[in-house]
């Protein structure tokens, strides 16, 4: 017979097809489409299994669920290098995920490439752009107003080359993910830091920056520094006001928001299988009926994995990932995939760890013993059980009152997370009471919308004092037009969102942001205070008499289908020759993109230090959302936002940095375009962990832009970095950490050895002080060979038509 590469050759050319298709035709019970909505994309289980064989031959041991999946989509499976933690793995992932904020300039990226299609199956979702402001309906009837070009722009884009639109409205992108494409065995890139929401399906769901999702769109093989394998042993069972988010938030003060760094973090254990409704299974408990146990009513409930996967991301983890198990399959069949899920039962030993695999890390949580958290402020890192935060509060100066408590988010937006918030809420209406705090709710999708309307939910809200905002991101990631407080004022407010850096939610830097579950939260707002702990402490009702609240429970899934509210789905059409993608060169919103200049060949002489950043710089800090998520379609517009939340270390302030040349002090944007101006190349000085946070490659865009050449520090977060590297620029650690003191913001440095640059090979840095004298320090860097051609081409870009044109 023939070998299989040339077998997979003759039936491309015979079917036309493209590679992922050639799976199910060797195999026909493996011919299950992968949505609804692409019914001739097969997913290809077989080809997961062929690679799996391939690999645990070479390696004669026991394989992780991640390695499983991870090496199971390996472009050359028989000869690439494996090496945990060192080597770069070329991978071909199954599809890619883009939404509305970061595809403006990932489809720009891909117009500026030249091809006439995407490679593999993508799609753009429309949630980022709608500012919470008045509620549902109006805030949606602004954003399409005030977005419409954007909008227009990315579904003519995604109607010329191929690409799924799920129109604003439609719900937030990780939910989508959720409902209709992820499933076990998976690798899904997407242009957000919490795709990994998605390993809550058994899927390796990762976030990328644009850049990484044009390579795939083109299709060509994508790269990842094969990752460190975290395991996560859970045991026990939750009861009590305990929920899957405690887990996460756990995690999260154990590891840090940079201790997952380079690594999947795999759950597993017994835990995982008695976390579950026991709905699932025919009869329903809710808190009403709950048998009482000695921390409140024992029940056993649904792990939210989508949450506890979603949140890795604040851990700095390059995704999380849960064991294939019948909870996934009763959702996907649910949700209209029950092919998908009977397909996985027959692939199940490769969607599970092998008996005694290994881990890097191994972490063993009892569910039993797990108290209810509350994470914050300012990040979410910083762990306090929900009974002490109070004291910790009072101690630390920390605002008591609650102004806000906000539900929803891709973290925690589900049918049940919105069923456990309106069984606390319809408690304290029974005993006549409303929030004391304001209170939001933001559904997670329309399928989500439509169906806790149907069911009573969304009323429920409502009536305790809620507003149930659009089905979009919105205060999550900034876009939230806040009225009840001046900026400057210091105010607490809690979440069951993933992230509460300083400024995020509001622009305010002096808003307290603590993230838990949405039950907690919903009590929280109830009792207006930092102080309640459901578990143990008493409620007034209106009558005057006390209360306390009982641990809530809700049905997992709806008893009823899902109901699927308003079709929000555009099909990118079969024929699209006669279809215009239009880009006005007088919009103040999108910018077609130019080329970056290529390496001139020689080392980077007399660099100045643009800023010397003090401790945490996010790449909220970097390149801030809120109002400036307006801009993401046009580099020079954005780029107005460089920098100008990083702490300066020569004053203290932020965004007001001095100009080596006039000596004066200004906005850090301001200042780099001087420098630009006048032909002065520069480079950024950061702490730990620089860049952690969104994916955003605005990040990385916008220092190049604006004459950026190389960004040193002490660590950087792992997506930051790549994105970096992929726009031309060198993303550089001090090999002794101790020597970022002896840089300050008045020297000068070059950086030598770039000649002969190399995978593993140091670059010289010589520090210039004012004085005349001069110091030499090590830069470590994590370049491969073709991270360094993305250099000298001076993009990743500038590289891919560099070989399209040889």
């Amino acid at each position: 017979m023939a070998p299989y590469s040339l077998l997979v050759t003759r039936l491309q050319k015979a079917l036309g097809v493209r590679q992922y298709h050639v799976a199910s035709v060797l195999c026909q019970r493996a011919e299950v489409a992968m949505s609804h909505f692409e019914p001739s994309e097969y997913i290809r289980y077989d080809l997961l299994e062929k690679n799996i064989n391939v690999v645990r031959k070479r390696l004669n041991r026991p394989l992780t669920l991640s390695e499983k999946i991870v090496y199971g989509h390996l472009d050359d499976p028989a000869h690439q290098e494996i090496e945990r933690g060192k080597t770069y793995l070329r991978l071909r992932p199954d599809r890619v995920a883009m939404q509305d904020a970061t595809a403006q300039m990932a489809m720009l990226q891909f117009i500026s490439s030249g091809l006439p299609k995407v490679a593999v199956p993508s799609t753009i979702h429309c949630d980022h752009l709608i500012e919470a402001q008045l509620g549902g309906e109006k805030d949606l009837r602004r954003a399409k107003d005030i977005n419409q070009e954007v909008y227009n722009f990315l579904a003519s884009a995604g109607a010329k080359y191929g690409v799924g639109f799920w129109r604003p409205g439609s719900g937030i992108i990780h939910q989508i993910i959720l409902e209709n494409y992820a499933y076990p065995g998976v690798l899904l890139i997407g242009t957000d830091s919490h795709t990994p929401n998605g390993g809550g399906l058994g899927g390796i769901c990762i976030g990328v920056g644009g850049a990484d999702a044009v390579d795939v769109m083109a299709g060509i093989p994508w790269e990842l520094k094969c990752p460190k394998v975290i395991g996560v042993k859970l045991t026990g069972s939750l009861s009590g006001w305990t929920s899957p988010k405690d887990v996460i938030l756990k995690v999260a003060g154990i590891l840090t928001v940079k201790g997952g760094t380079g690594a999947i973090v795999e759950y597993h254990g017994p835990g995982v299988d008695s976390i579950s409704c026991t709905g699932e299974e025919g009869g329903h408990v809710t808190w009403l009926s709950a048998c009482a146990g000695p921390n409140g009513p024992v029940v056993e409930r649904r792990s939210s994995m989508a949450t506890i996967c979603n949140m890795g991301a604040e851990i700095g983890a390059t995704t999380s990932v849960f064991p294939y198990n019948h909870r996934m399959k009763k959702y996907l069949s649910k949700t209209g995939r029950a092919d998908i899920a009977n397909l996985a039962d027959e692939f199940k030993d490769h969607l599970v760890p092998d008996p005694g695999c290994h881990y890097d890390q191994l972490i063993e949580i009892n569910l039993s013993e797990l108290k209810p958290h509350i994470n914050g402020p300012f990040t979410p890192d910083l762990a306090h059980p929900v009974a002490e935060v109070g004291s910790v509060a009072e101690k630390e100066g920390w605002p008591l009152d609650i102004r806000v408590g906000l539900i929803g988010s891709c973290t925690n937006s589900s049918y049940e997370d919105m069923g456990r918030s309106a069984a606390v809420a319809k408690q304290a209406l029974a005993h006549g009471l409303k929030c004391k705090s304001q209170f939001t709710i933001t559904p997670g999708s329309e399928q989500i919308r439509a169906t806790i309307e149907r069911d009573g939910y969304a009323q429920i809200l409502r009536d305790v004092g809620g507003i149930v905002l659009a089905n979009a991101c919105g205060p999550c990631i900034g876009q939230w037009d806040r009225k009840d407080i001046k900026k400057g004022e210091k105010n607490t407010i809690v979440t069951s969102y993933n992230r509460n850096f300083t400024g995020r939610n509001d622009a305010n830097p002096e808003t307290h942001a603590f993230v838990t579950s949405p039950e907690i939260v919903t009590a929280l707002a109830i009792a207006g205070t930092l102080k309640f702990n459901p578990d143990t402490d008493f409620l007034t009702g209106k009558d005057g008499k006390k209360f306390k609240l009982e641990a809530p429970d809700a049905d997992e899934l709806p008893r009823a289908e899902f109901d699927p509210g308003q079709d929000t789905y555009q099909h990118p059409p079969k024929d699209s020759s006669g279809q215009r993608v239009d880009v006005s060169p007088t919009s103040q919103r999108l910018q077609l993109l130019e080329p970056f200049d290529k390496w001139d060949g020689k080392d980077l002489e007399d660099l100045q230090i643009l800023i010397k950043v003090k401790g945490k710089c996010t790449t909220d800090h970097i390149s801030a959302a809120g109002p400036w998520l307006k801009f993401r379609g046009h580099l020079d517009n954005i780029s107005n936002n460089l920098l100008i939340g990083a702490i300066n270390i020569e004053n203290g302030k932020a965004n007001s940095v001095r100009n080596a040349v006039t000596q004066e002090f200004g906005p850090v944007p301001d200042t780099a375009r001087y420098y630009k101006a006048h032909g002065i190349r520069w480079v950024v000085i950061g702490d730990e962990n620089y860049g952690e946070g969104s994916s955003r490659e605005h990040a990385a865009l916008e220092p190049r832009h604006l004459g950026g050449r190389a960004i040193i520090t002490k660590s950087f977060a792992r997506i930051h970095e790549t994105n970096l590297k992929k726009q031309g620029l060198l993303p550089l650690t001090f090999a002794d950490p101790a020597d970022y003191n002896k840089i300050h913001p008045v020297d000068k440095l070059t950086i030598q050895g770039l000649k002969d640059f190399a995978p593993g090979k140091p670059l010289k840095c010589i520090i210039k002080h004012p004085n005349g004298t001069q110091e030499t320090i090590l830069l470590n860097h994590t370049f491969n060979e073709t991270q360094i051609e993305w250099f000298r081409a001076g993009s990743a870009l500038n590289r891919m038509k560099e070989l399209q044109q040889k």
